[in-house]
């Protein structure tokens, strides 16, 4: 796994000022930093220019599920220990995070994930072969709630166009959030994509692989609604 660059958030930034998510600093403990320097070589691939071949990346052939921005990592290493009979590939730019789930898969023994610590959109781009994924995750990501600042937002029609070809036929898109109006806006992006069909009457039940987080917890308590909006792609339809 020693292809490619590690991520450069200054070039990156200078190709593409306007992006889905912002490069917060944060607090990055000893800990993190210590499994950043340690393990990102060891769990990580690097990103590249050319289409990567996921069966070389993890080994073995097996359900590929890509996850957009995992936080700091929890709910992606319960899920891939829950499920070993499939691979997980977690994109995140933000090295707090990162060195969490390192951190994760080393104390728990997870084989099951590799992180690339890049923009998705450039490794969906350049890195992801077509119809090559399962599944694709995108949970709680950043709302962008003022009006001026929407056009940030993850989830666009280019976005939702770009996954379809990714996906393999009866493959999913699964996003969650917390915000009313962006699960609104999800729906509706998803529902015009004549390659996708919803998998349930407007939203989803939870399904029982995505587990509840902290936050979330919180925020049911609070009263806050969790929206899953899980579409999959139509087999035959071609990109």
């Amino acid at each position: 796994m020693e292809r490619g660059q590690w991520y450069n958030p200054a070039m990156n930034q200078e190709k593409k000022p306007i992006r889905s998510f912002v490069l917060r600093q944060g607090r990055l403990s000893k800990a993190q930093q210590s499994a950043h320097e340690n393990l990102l070589p060891k769990y990580g691939i690097r990103f590249g220019n050319e289409p990567m071949s996921l069966i070389e990346a993890f080994g073995r052939d097996a359900p590929k599920i890509l996850e957009i921005g995992f936080g700091m990592g929890g709910s992606t290493a319960r899920i891939a220990q829950d499920n070993p009979d499939k691979d997980y590939l977690a994109i995140e730019v933000h090295t707090p995070g990162i060195g969490s789930l390192l951190r994760l898969i080393e104390e728990n023994r997870i084989e099951n994930i590799r992180i690339i610590q890049h923009d998705a959109v450039e490794v969906l781009e350049k890195m992801i072969p077509d119809a090559s994924l399962s599944g694709v995750h995108i949970f709680f990501p950043d709302p962008w709630p003022k009006k001026r600042h929407h056009k940030r937002r993850l989830i666009q029609p280019g976005l939702v166009a770009l996954l379809c070809r990714k996906l393999e036929d009866g493959g999913y898109v699964h996003a969650a959030t917390d915000w009313e109006e962006y699960a609104a806006h999800i729906l509706a992006v998803m529902e015009a994509e004549p390659l996708l069909s919803n998998a349930a009457e407007g939203y989803a039940e939870k399904p029982d692989y995505r587990p509840l987080t902290k936050f979330e917890e919180r925020g049911i308590r609070l009263g806050h609604a969790v929206s899953d909006i899980i579409f999959r792609k139509i087999p035959g339809n071609r990109v």
